[in-house]
C-alpha cells in the first residue's frame, strides 16, 4: 500500500485499464485515455488502498492534475433544473451582479410596489421587529 500522494501517471493509467465502476453519479471525475472515470476510486484503486482511505474527492483531483490529467466537476442535473443539451441560464452563470439582475427582472411590477420605501433604512424593523428609524 502506498500513499495516493506518490502515484505516477502510469500508475494512474495502467489503473484506468483495469477500472470497473459500477457507481453511477460521481461528481469529480476524470479523463484517461478517453475514458470519464470518477476520480477518487480511480486514485485509491491505484494506490492499493481501501476505499475508507481518508484520501478524499478534492485531494484525489488534485493528484491527478498535478499528474496532468484533465478532470471535471459534474453537476447533478436535477440540482439546477437543467436538462440535457441545455446550458446553463443567465441566473446559473455569469457574474452576481448578472444573476441578480436576471432575477430581479423575473419579479412582477405590482410585487415591486408592494416593497416598503424605507427599507434599506429599517431593513432590521421589517425582518426582527425593531424600533424603526427616522425617516
Amino acid at each position: 500500500m502506498r500513499s495516493p500522494k506518490e502515484l505516477t501517471r502510469a500508475e494512474i493509467v495502467r489503473a484506468a485499464n483495469k477500472f470497473r465502476s459500477t457507481r453511477k453519479g460521481a461528481k469529480w471525475t476524470v479523463i484517461v485515455d478517453e475514458r470519464e472515470l470518477p476520480a477518487r476510486p480511480l486514485v485509491l484503486e491505484a494506490a492499493g488502498v481501501p476505499p475508507n482511505d481518508p484520501t478524499n474527492s478534492h485531494q484525489a483531483v488534485e493528484i491527478l492534475r498535478r499528474l496532468g490529467f484533465e478532470t471535471r466537476y459534474v453537476r447533478d442535473q436535477g440540482e439546477m433544473g437543467i436538462k440535457e443539451g441545455q446550458g446553463p441560464s443567465e441566473k446559473e452563470s455569469g457574474s452576481i451582479l448578472e444573476m441578480v439582475s436576471a432575477i430581479t427582472r423575473e419579479v412582477p411590477e405590482r410585487e415591486w410596489k408592494r416593497v416598503p420605501t424605507d427599507l434599506s433604512k429599517n431593513v432590521d424593523h421589517y425582518l426582527y421587529g425593531s424600533k424603526r428609524t427616522d425617516k
